[in-house]
């Protein structure tokens, strides 16, 4: 599913430089990296045209980096594999190709190509032959050589639950502790860029940039109804509120029903998805609790203490989202 509407972040990444690292038979100017140079207006995308050969490839990024000293790099598929040698810079890597030189050949690969976008040189087609194959093989050997303590905090690596051409969440998860699972396939929608990209996007440009946002706990049941359906506009409003504020799920921890956070959480995997990825909280005190906002339904709100405002869905003040939506937009960030 495509997002047929123009949706802007003109201060994420504003005045800051990204690198896009393309797929496999793909280019620098394709529709990925269009819309996110519209998401994302106040950046600046650099997106190379990458050789067919491994090492010119890498040889190129590297002058890349070099050159234009990006805040950011996003790679999928065969890029996010070249991305995540790229060490010394803050990193996306999205279905990541770990064992290209497989891919290819399970995929049927070898033989006559056609690239899926224009590319600047105006080349159409291209030959994989076996020693090319080789040659994507060797470089993939290559992988995780440079992973220190600190590049294992500076590298995400998103995985879609669906992906039917390459499955390398694993082999990421051991050597980087951010191996994040989203909803979709192989290829980067829209969807996925704005559902799942974009929210890394702004952790690693909060962090960049040292800024931070108000905090708004959310309660598990302002979001879910009693039978676990998601209540409407639910989605929409904590979307809309991760663009100024940081956002937690919160959940009970029930004593004699431990199955209840498994539960919980396959819920608000599936729901919520990567926003709530680690910025999930299983408690019984909400009033110990420290942040300005919480989102409590009315009638379960046992948290009088809470240091913060409490706003208590499904009152006569906030009935629905839709009102909590329209009273976060009149505080503009606040």
């Amino acid at each position: 599913m495509e997002i047929n509407y123009k949706i802007q972040f003109p201060d994420l990444m504003k005045g800051k430089k990204i690198l896009y690292v393309h797929g496999f038979a793909s280019s620098g100017q394709s529709g990925t990296v269009m819309k996110i140079r519209e998401m994302l207006p106040g950046a600046t995308v650099v997106a190379p045209d990458l050789p067919l050969h491994p090492e010119e490839a890498m040889a190129l990024l590297r002058d890349t980096c070099d050159t234009e000293r990006p805040d950011l790099i996003i790679g999928t598929s065969m890029g996010g594999m070249y991305t995540e040698m790229l060490y010394g810079y803050d990193r996306i890597v999205v279905n990541p190709a770990f064992r290209m030189g497989d891919t290819m050949l399970k995929h049927g690969m070898v033989g006559k190509n056609t690239f899926l976008n224009p590319r600047r040189d105006g080349v159409q087609d291209f030959i994989v032959t076996k020693a090319l194959v080789e040659e994507y093989k060797e470089i993939t050997a290559q992988c995780f050589g440079g992973v220190t303590d600190r590049e294992r905090k500076r590298v995400y690596g998103l995985f879609g639950d669906e992906d039917p051409v390459v499955h390398t969440f694993d082999i990421f998860a051991a050597h980087y502790g951010n191996a994040i699972s989203f909803h979709g396939e192989h290829r980067m929608n829209d969807k996925v860029l704005l559902h799942s990209v974009i929210p890394v996007v702004q952790w690693i440009d909060d962090r960049q940039t040292g800024r931070t946002r108000p905090i708004i706990y959310v309660s598990i049941d302002a979001l879910r109804d009693a039978r676990g359906n998601q209540q409407s506009s639910a989605m929409k409003a904590y979307r809309t509120l991760l663009e100024n504020y940081t956002m937690y799920v919160v959940a009970p921890s029930p004593t004699n029903d431990p199955s209840y956070v498994a539960d919980a959480m396959t819920w608000i995997q599936n729901v919520v998805n990567v926003p709530a990825w680690n910025h999930v909280v299983f408690t019984n005190r909400k009033d110990l609790l420290y942040g300005d906002y919480l989102i409590d339904p009315s009638d379960k709100c046992a948290a009088a203490d809470f240091v913060g405002t409490r706003i208590m869905f499904g009152d006569d003040t906030f009935k629905t989202w839709e009102e909590i939506i329209e009273f976060f937009s009149r505080l503009g960030g606040q």
